[in-house]
């Protein structure tokens, strides 16, 4: 046991050897708990629960260098490529299907799609402007908008029909969808084998709920791919298609209006260089 007044550096540095020796943590990711330990500290010492003088002393902990520790390395989240997409799409639910081509679309944040109600468009104009209620930035004080062209504007259409403060895109419609069509496609007489209904779980281990999550989401292309037997891809690497593809047509300004990047320089992460371009 160890007091929180007695946690240094040291103890700190012992921590993060053990999430490389025990854990096989990857060095971003310890690099991020680390931080998350240190701000913990940071804000314990605001509330006058530990001496201030502890999160300045972790903080003097320099970070895990590429090349320079044992923790292993991970590849950053890169582009997906379209074709690979386009042979997922088959292979998902409806409604999972229509969020991966309007993120697709928009370059908008998996948990953006996933939030996404009636309410939050506005469709005064020709271009609906989507406000997210929730985002990533908004404790900096920042607003997020989106815009949703013909194309997007026509893929939601039959998903806002519904109260303007429910969900679009809702797994409990997915679920009611996958066991209607299944339903259909039943060869055995209802007079034999189960009716339809009882052959539920009485407690599953998941139950769908009104709305996807970023890992329901997530969990839902994934299991598209396996089912295709190709590489699995996730969500976040949509955003990194979008984003490459508007910098290459329209600019590094344009992907970074659309992302919703304060700096042009979190862009560059998301929008690869195109090495045609620079050919």
């Amino acid at each position: 046991t160890t007091f929180l007044d007695e946690f240094g550096p040291v103890a700190l540095d012992a921590l993060r050897e053990q999430m490389i020796s025990e854990l096989d943590w990857s060095r971003m990711h310890i690099n991020k708990q680390v931080g998350r330990l240190i701000r913990m500290f940071k804000w314990a010492a605001s509330k006058e629960l530990v001496d201030a003088k502890i999160p300045t002393a972790l903080a003097t902990l320099a970070g895990l260098k590429k090349g320079r520790c044992q923790a292993k390395e991970t590849p950053g989240v890169g582009c997906v490529a379209d074709a690979t997409v386009k042979a997922t799409l088959p292979k998902l639910p409806t409604i999972v299907a229509a969020m991966v081509k309007l993120q697709r679309l928009t370059g908008a944040r998996p948990n953006e799609v996933c939030n996404l109600r009636p309410c939050d468009i506005d469709r005064s104009a020709d271009i609906w402007v989507y406000t997210p209620a929730e985002h990533k930035t908004e404790h900096h004080g920042k607003t997020r908008v989106i815009a949703i062209g013909p194309k997007g504007k026509k893929l939601l259409k039959p998903y806002l029909t519904r109260p303007s403060e429910e969900y679009c895109f809702s797994p409990q419609e997915s679920e009611a969808q996958r066991r209607s069509a299944a339903s259909q496609a039943r060869t055995t007489p209802l007079s034999c084998g189960n009716r339809p209904g009882t052959n539920r779980k009485s407690s599953p281990k998941r139950k769908a709920n009104t709305r996807y999550t970023t890992g329901s989401y997530r969990r839902a292309i994934h299991r598209a791919c396996e089912a295709l037997g190709i590489a699995k891809w996730s969500p976040n690497q949509l955003r990194h298609t979008s984003a490459t593809e508007i910098r290459r047509r329209f600019g590094l300004e344009a992907a970074q209006v659309v992302c919703g990047h304060e700096s042009a320089e979190v862009t560059q992460i998301y929008a690869e260089r195109d090495l045609e371009l620079a050919k």
